[in-house]
């Protein structure tokens, strides 16, 4: 395992320098200026240019990125421009409530795909089938922004049985804390839960199909045992694949969950961060998810190999 870490490691590191580069850059080329809007829209080109020269920004775009990275290496995230305090501060008092979302979202995934995936592909009468399909279809084809007014509306406006926003500690109140997380989070699952429910029904069809599913249910072996013992095992490793890549879709879909919900997370942030031409801010955010995703996509690689028997750590 610790070969298969170390060839995967330099290319994870590659994967960050180049996003980070790309971040930078991109963010330089979309219209607006952070110097004018902390001036104001009554200052003069004098007082524009000092503080273009004060936050660094008349160097170089070259020299403004190595010195980004110099700083980025060293742990020192830099100040905010305009939403004030240190970048890694203003991180770390959304981080945890993002974090905290996306993995009641990431749970939410697995326990709604499993039993969805192996309905779709085992269901003996076809409408039960169609209507899986039905639903996987229906979650993907509305919006997430959709999907979070609807559910407040039913849940919170005409039930009154689930807050329609806002946040609690779960060391503080747990109970009222899961009720505030259960809307947002399975508004950002949904998406995600529909897709790893089609890959695994397609999956596990694949394998009901095989010669020794067939030889299997000749010599009287119980359907049930085929399924969760052969089937769906064949099944998980692409699954796993396809779930390491909803994990980057649970993330980025997270900004716009925590809008509708008033989630304090790290989606404030990042619009705050962009409307204000905050570099630094949305520099370190769009960073901190390209690590995250590569983090993820190392881990599903693990987890493939640790499924698939004739994989191997070499």
């Amino acid at each position: 395992m610790r070969s298969f870490l170390l060839k995967r490691l330099p290319s994870g590191l590659l994967v960050l320098l180049l996003a980070s580069f790309l971040v930078f850059l991109i963010l330089r080329l979309i219209p607006g200026d952070p110097a004018t809007t902390l001036a104001g829209p009554d200052a003069g080109p004098q007082a524009v240019a000092a503080i273009r020269a004060r936050l660094g920004l008349d160097q170089p775009l070259l020299s403004q990125y190595l010195s980004w990275l110099g700083h980025l290496l060293t742990g020192d995230l830099g100040p905010s421009y305009a939403i004030g305090g240190q970048v890694a501060d203003l991180i770390g008092d959304g981080l945890g409530a993002t974090v905290q979302l996306t993995a009641a979202a990431l749970l939410l995934v697995v326990l709604l795909a499993l039993p969805l995936g192996v309905l779709g592909a085992t269901a003996r009468r076809r409408p039960v089938a169609a209507a899986v399909r039905a639903f996987t279809t229906a979650v993907l084809a509305v919006p997430p922004f959709v999907t979070g007014v609807l559910l407040v509306l039913l849940f919170a406006v005409t039930l009154g049985l689930l807050p329609a926003g806002g946040h609690e500690s779960l060391l503080d109140a747990p109970d009222l804390a899961l009720q505030y997380l259960l809307l947002p989070a399975v508004c950002l699952a949904l998406p995600s839960a529909a897709v790893l429910a089609r890959y695994l029904t397609d999956g596990i069809e694949r394998a009901l199909a095989e010669d020794y599913v067939r030889t299997a249910t000749a010599v009287g072996v119980p359907r049930r045992r085929i399924v969760w013992r052969h089937a769906l095992p064949n099944a998980l490793p692409s699954a796993v694949t396809v779930l390491g890549l909803q994990i980057g879709h649970l993330v980025a879909g997270a900004v716009l969950v925590e809008r509708i919900f008033a989630w304090p997370g790290l989606g404030q942030l990042v619009e705050q961060g962009v409307l204000r031409r905050d570099y630094p801010v949305v520099q370190a955010l769009l960073l901190l998810i390209v690590a995250g995703y590569v983090a993820v996509q190392l881990l599903t690689d693990l987890a493939y190999a640790w499924l698939d028997p004739r994989i191997r750590w070499e």
